[in-house]
């Protein structure tokens, strides 16, 4: 008589999401000042002898990097008070795509973004509000859950593809690449709504730099919205069999902020960089 083969059964860790490691205080109208200091993401009332603020990026509408991609139109919209409103776009294809590009000046400019080296300083811009900086470890898995597709009422459920999750906010943001060894992912996206067309990136930031997204409230009359999204942060830590997560800082505003996100459901291909690790 054959048997069946008795299949052993494993109980893996539990995959890293996103984790809060610390969390500081940033008082804007005392220190409005972030400043990089070697790699360091610092808040000053004043930036340090000779060293000048960085004028905030301003790209006009006719500006357009990344994969372009064809918006059919809105599926549906809906408002999800006080945090803000959920749009679902729909995209044309089977796949939507993510060019990566290291973040600089002129790239990180495309998308309404402040490239912030070491040693450089860039004065913050806040409507109001208290703003905290937060140290977050994040997995590699963290981009594989869409809080608008979750029906688990049990907990988070981890999806075996990424979907489109971008956003833009009345606060401003400092993402800081402050992994030892990994540089951070940011995706973003400009979206000319009013012709139905997107462009999408994900811009890789180098150890030791930073971005500075200004507040990005809803402006009635443009031509495009610059929006983005952290959750990828730890992309490149894909196909590194010893490290799966990266540390990033975070300035934001934790409460009281009102959020307009875009999502899609289709599969979304991101890729890596010739080359992972800066010389």
């Amino acid at each position: 008589m054959l048997h069946a083969p008795v299949i052993p059964s494993y109980d893996f860790m539990p995959p890293l999401f996103i984790k809060e490691q610390s969390e500081i205080e940033v008082k804007v109208g005392e220190t409005p000042f972030f400043y990089n200091d070697n790699g360091t993401p610092t808040y000053r009332a004043s930036l340090p002898d000779g060293v000048t603020p960085l004028t905030p990026a301003r790209t006009g509408p006719e500006v357009a990097i990344g994969a372009e991609h064809r918006v059919t139109g809105t599926i549906g919209v809906k408002q999800t008070p006080p945090y803000g409103n959920e749009t679902q776009l729909g995209f044309e294809g089977d796949a939507i795509r993510y060019e990566p590009m290291w973040a600089t000046r002129d790239t990180a400019a495309a998308f309404g973004i402040t490239l912030v080296e070491p040693g450089q300083g860039i004065e913050v811009s806040s409507p109001g509000g208290l703003l905290h900086q937060v140290e977050y470890e994040y997995g590699v898995f963290a981009g594989h859950w869409s809080p608008y597709q979750d029906t688990n009422a049990n907990g988070p459920t981890l999806l075996s593809v990424v979907c489109t999750d971008l956003e833009h906010h009345d606060f401003p943001h400092v993402f800081a690449s402050t992994d030892p060894n990994f540089p951070l992912v940011i995706s973003v996206a400009r979206y000319w709504h009013g012709e139905g067309r997107i462009r999408l990136a994900d811009l890789w930031v180098p150890r030791g730099s930073a971005l500075y997204i200004p507040p990005k409230p809803l402006l009635l009359g443009s031509q495009c919205i610059d929006l983005h999204n952290n959750r990828n942060s730890a992309r490149a830590c894909w196909g590194d069999i010893h490290q799966s997560s990266v540390l990033t800082h975070t300035l934001l505003q934790t409460s009281g902020t009102f959020t307009y996100w875009y999502w899609n459901a289709v599969d979304t291909v991101h890729t890596h960089l010739p080359e992972v690790h800066l010389p």
